[in-house]
């Protein structure tokens, strides 16, 4: 398995990927909700604000995650939120997903990026080192559904001290909808 650090003109099959991802996971509606949220990422995100990691197996795009940057008002801090990630349904329970995120996570660190943050599954992400949060320690953008969700890793030698100031997201994400 290989893997990417940008769409490389892939958007296409990338957001193919996530739809059918979703659609087979939680049905027509989230798979169309975050097919547009990734279309959205990769038409509107300006390029120092995202990073695009895909896995790829013999030419085909079998996982994918995108990370874009979260801003703390008073904190500078470079923070970057995973949303979504997805693995395409017939390579699941076969490490693709751990194996992109350890890669993925590599090369923010190696770029300097100080904590990543995402909103999903704790068991599943807690396998690769994110960590439950809370609002104290980590505001989110706008609203959460399901706090319990809400996790993230220092990507430094130095513990997750408390993220300060406002948060804001990119554009694409800023949607009561996906939150």
């Amino acid at each position: 398995m290989d893997f990417s650090v940008n769409a490389d003109g892939a958007n296409e099959q990338i957001v193919n990927l996530f739809s059918a991802t979703f659609t087979a996971s939680e049905g027509a509606d989230e798979g169309d909700l975050i097919g547009t949220l990734v279309s959205n990422l990769l038409g509107s995100t300006q390029p120092h604000d995202i990073y695009v990691f895909t896995a790829i197996d013999d030419g085909e795009i079998v996982g994918g995650a995108i990370f874009t940057r979260l801003l703390y008002a008073d904190d500078a801090r470079s923070v970057y939120i995973l949303s979504p990630m997805a693995v395409a349904t017939n390579r699941q329970g076969e490490g693709v997903g751990q194996a992109l995120l350890n890669h993925a996570l590599a090369v923010l660190r190696d770029d300097g990026v100080a904590v990543a943050i995402t909103y999903g599954d704790p068991t599943f992400y807690g396998k690769v080192g994110f960590l439950p949060l809370d609002e104290d320690t980590a505001a989110s953008p706008l609203p959460l559904s399901v706090p319990v969700g809400w996790v993230g890793q220092s990507l430094t030698d130095k513990p997750l001290l408390p993220l300060k100031g406002k948060c804001t997201c990119v554009s694409a994400l800023n949607d009561p909808a996906i939150w």
